[in-house]
């Protein structure tokens, strides 16, 4: 059986997609991150609860500060990326959940009401919704470079809140010279997959 989504856009999204590590200086506008979110927004999370925010980097000031954070190999590309994203996980999405997961408005209370559930919840279904993101960003025609290379508590105080928790950078614009990394191998379909 064959994928049904058509061969180019397979490579759009995959098979030649790359972490970009250089950018050209052509903006990244509103307009593409909204449609991206318009895209991404559609994809599962638990009881829909949808606990990824989005902040976006784009003042020379902002962006100054947040390079300070990020590890001394990631610097020059947040520095020189058209638009940075700090991807973090929202623990008090349960307050949407009314709203979200209408079915249901009970659960706030009834799965969510501790922090520590929250924490764990918000982290796996962001980190889920993030993925759809960077794949959001390749379907706009655009290179996404995600990153964890950078100082956690640094980027949640000087960026966030206690209530959300950072999760990754992600550089985002056209692809420049010599962007790519040759790519690193993948494990094969039997390394990965058991039937039982």
């Amino acid at each position: 059986m064959s994928l049904v989504l058509d061969p180019a856009a397979q490579d759009l999204l995959f098979r030649e997609a790359r972490s970009a590590n250089t950018f050209t200086d052509e903006p990244v506008t509103d307009e593409q991150v909204q449609a991206i979110y318009d895209l991404v927004k559609y994809g599962p999370t638990a009881f829909n609860q949808t606990p990824l925010r989005i902040t976006l980097v784009r003042s020379p000031e902002a962006r100054e500060r947040l390079v300070a954070h990020m590890a001394e190999g990631n610097r020059p590309k947040t520095a020189s990326a058209p638009l940075v994203a700090i991807l973090s996980a929202d623990n008090e999405f349960h307050e949407e959940l009314p709203h979200l997961f209408p079915a249901a408005p009970q659960i706030k209370d009834v799965f969510f009401a501790e922090r520590p559930v929250r924490e764990n919840a918000a982290a796996l279904n962001a980190a889920l919704q993030a993925a759809y993101f960077i794949v959001g960003v390749r379907a706009a025609g655009l290179a996404a470079g995600p990153m964890t290379g950078f100082d956690f508590e640094g980027v949640r105080k000087e960026f966030l809140d206690d209530d959300h928790t950072p999760l990754m950078i992600v550089n985002i614009g056209r692809p420049g010279p010599d962007a790519w990394h040759p790519r690193s191998p993948r494990l094969g379909f039997d390394q990965v997959v058991t039937t039982v």
